[in-house]
């Protein structure tokens, strides 16, 4: 199941909309806190499909019965450009166990790359709902390499996956690799570069967010 937020009008394209302008894009704290907008806005979409529950509140002057969340999911975020949007995801799960990941690219001579993984660390995951976010969906391939790889060790008891921005091919690619997940994501482009980047897009997340790299 695929959900795209930008289907619905709602004020998360507009936060999308100062992610992918230029101009709005110099001002780096800005860009930082539109990714954690958004990923607030995503968590509350995502709260309403999880298991509530009835538990009686006691107030000052009685007590109410109320429908909480069973349970917090887990985060997992690939880093870098994922943490702003993992901020997001916890200040809505603000109990949540969090994990996280990192995987980089290597090119190949022929102008091909492979998906490297480079650092983990994360909880258990066994029987847990788990939320994993990574802000842009180009190919695919590290993605469904983190999937697999937490797939292959936990036995989760429900898969989402959180984007800002993916591309078609991208979506498609998880979803055959990975088709158990509900997949979020708040726009979808068309377009990938020779070098996997996604038009329009926005840039690279990561250098937007922190700086650029080496």
């Amino acid at each position: 199941m695929i959900t795209i937020l930008s289907k619905q009008n709602s004020v998360v394209n507009d936060f999308i909309a100062e992610l992918r302008d230029t101009n709005i894009q110099r001002d780096r704290m800005r860009f930082r806190r539109n990714l954690e907008r958004v990923g607030e806005m995503m968590a509350y979409e995502i709260s309403k499909t999880l298991g509530f529950h009835n538990k009686d509140i006691e107030t000052p002057l009685g007590i109410a019965p109320m429908n909480i969340l069973e349970e917090q999911p887990v985060l997992v975020t690939i880093i870098r450009s994922g943490l702003p949007f993992h901020q997001g995801f916890l200040n809505v799960f603000d109990r949540a166990d969090s994990g996280f990941t990192a995987a980089f690219r290597h090119t190949k001579k022929s102008g091909e790359f492979e998906i490297h993984k480079k650092y983990s660390t994360i909880p258990s995951l066994d029987e847990k709902t788990v939320i994993i976010m990574d802000p842009l969906i180009a190919t695919g391939k590290s993605l469904v390499l983190t999937c697999k790889e937490i797939l292959s060790e936990y036995n989760i008891k429900e898969l989402h996956i959180a984007s800002i921005i993916a591309t078609e091919e991208g979506l498609q690619h998880v979803k055959a690799f990975i088709p158990q997940a509900h997949i979020w994501t708040g726009d979808v482009d068309n377009e990938l570069t020779s070098k996997s980047f996604i038009v329009p897009g926005l840039g690279d997340a990561g250098d937007l967010a922190y700086g650029s790299k080496e």
